[in-house]
């Protein structure tokens, strides 16, 4: 084995290693800190997960809004409702919906084309799967145009991703993804399995990771808010700061944290419903 393939091995053995002690320490909330303490985030890692956090980030988040547009046109009441049990809704959508794809594609990067596949077939929302491949696909386009460039040649999950670059491109030039590869799989792009490969590939420990995704949809939820005139800037930013959006994100990565996929499911009916129905909205300010 050449000296290239064995520093890969160990790089890929400490991963686990540490997706491992994340793991007990997520079941044990008592041990968090002192595991905080063994696994510092690098310098790095911090800075893309700053990055990864900011709403800037060009993934055409700002053109969705979840289902709480079609919800609002739904409410019988004249008057907006509180923004607040909505985003709770969202949330415990996301989490259970999405969040086990996400955590097993972290744990297994190898496994991101078949995830993507599969996680396809279990979204029942055209809207929901049309939001997901969009902005699926522009994480990965950020990925190769920025991330990418901080991340060592021969790195596994650089290579990984790039493979599903690949598919996706000949996917749009034959209008179908079974011409490489396993004839079975077909690549989509959908965003929670590519933000946890390049979560990964950028060194962001997988609570972390996962955290922030919940975080980011909820900025997502608050600006459409806001947009709707539903609340102001300054109310959103009061929920995004509130303890109860902290201890709400906690609990449902904790719930979930040891969720297979073939246990993922929609928590939230309504919400199908909800989104669903949104294209048949007689005006409309969001894609979703």
């Amino acid at each position: 084995m050449s000296t290239a393939e064995n520093e890969q091995s160990l790089k890929d053995e400490i991963a686990r290693l540490k997706i491992q002690l994340e793991s007990k320490a997520d079941s044990n909330p008592q041990s968090t800190s002192s595991a905080q303490q063994t696994l510092p985030i690098s310098s790095s890692s911090s800075h893309a997960l700053l990055l990864l956090s900011d709403s800037a980030l060009p993934l055409g988040s700002f053109a969705f809004s979840s289902g709480l547009e079609s919800y609002l046109a739904h409410h019988p009441s004249r008057t907006p409702p509180p923004i607040q049990p909505f985003l709770s809704l969202a949330l415990q959508t996301l989490a259970t919906t999405t969040l086990p794809y996400l955590l097993a594609a972290y744990r297994d990067p190898a496994s991101l084309q078949e995830l993507d596949d599969t996680l396809d077939a279990c979204i029942l929302c055209h809207v929901t799967r049309r939001a997901s491949t969009a902005q699926g696909r522009a994480l990965l386009t950020v990925w190769e145009r920025a991330f990418s460039k901080t991340v060592e040649v021969g790195n596994k999950e650089r290579e990984i991703l790039a493979a599903l670059s690949a598919e996706l491109k000949k996917a749009a030039l034959s209008k179908t993804s079974t011409d490489a590869g396993d004839p079975e799989v077909q690549v989509l792009g959908h965003f929670a399995p590519i933000w946890a490969v390049v979560t990964r590939a950028l060194e962001i420990p997988i609570r972390d990771s996962a955290n922030v995704f919940l975080l980011n949809h909820a900025k997502a939820v608050l600006s459409a808010a806001v947009r709707a005139s539903v609340i102001g800037p300054y109310q959103a930013q009061a929920v995004l700061g509130s303890g109860w959006l902290r201890e709400e994100i906690g609990r449902l990565r904790r719930e979930n944290w040891e969720v297979k996929i073939d246990e993922a499911g929609q928590g939230v009916p309504a919400m199908d419903l909800w989104v669903g129905r949104h294209e048949m909205l007689y005006s409309r300010i969001f894609n979703s």
